[in-house]
């Protein structure tokens, strides 16, 4: 199995903190505990390079990861639930639609559904946003081992039809699906 070697290296609140390499980026998108820090993990094959929370809301900054120095993936804070004020989630919003319309490196956002759940109401407003922009996104669908195997197909066609665009499974627990997600990633570089 290919592996990536990951390392952090910035957190920054907004654009003008963000990192200045030309590496291409790639933004994660998703609710609160949909398991973007797991994937990040994942991928590198070291559990404690993100930080993962059982309580959802505890990314609170954009985390950026360099992977081999072929690209950087960046971690954002979860959309949905977040124990924190009006005034701070409002301050999010701008700092992070300013970074995702206007930062340059970046090559595609990817979005994560969780396979457990129906979509949710916020994961489709996220969607109609990233379209309004006419933005470059990808779906994830995670967790996708909790899922029969009967009923995986079902789940990521249903996810295709609704989305649109490419559609790959993954799980954090069965590292199976990474080496087809970091294949993807690498011909989005190119």
């Amino acid at each position: 199995m290919n592996q990536l070697k990951a390392n952090f290296v910035i957190s920054a609140e907004k654009l003008s903190q963000c990192p200045d390499f030309q590496l291409p980026e790639f933004p994660l998108l998703g609710r609160s505990n949909v398991g973007k820090s797991s994937f990040i993990n994942a991928l590198a094959n070291n559990k404690k390079l993100a930080k993962t929370s059982n309580t959802p809301g505890k990314t609170r900054l954009i985390n950026f990861f360099n992977f081999q120095d072929m690209f950087t993936i960046a971690d954002l804070p979860g959309y949905g639930y977040a124990k924190v004020s009006k005034e701070a989630q409002d301050r999010w919003q701008k700092y992070l639609e300013e970074y995702l319309l206007n930062r340059k490196q970046i090559k595609s956002l990817i979005q994560f559904i969780d396979a457990r759940h129906d979509i949710q109401k916020n994961d489709f407003q996220m969607r109609e946003w990233v379209k309004t922009y006419n933005l470059p996104i990808f779906t994830i669908v995670t967790k996708i081992d909790y899922i029969s195997r009967g009923k995986q197909a079902q789940i990521l066609s249903y996810v295709k039809k609704t989305f649109e665009g490419d559609v790959l499974a993954f799980s954090a627990t069965d590292r199976q699906y990474c080496e087809k997600v970091i294949e993807y990633i690498n011909n989005l570089c190119k």
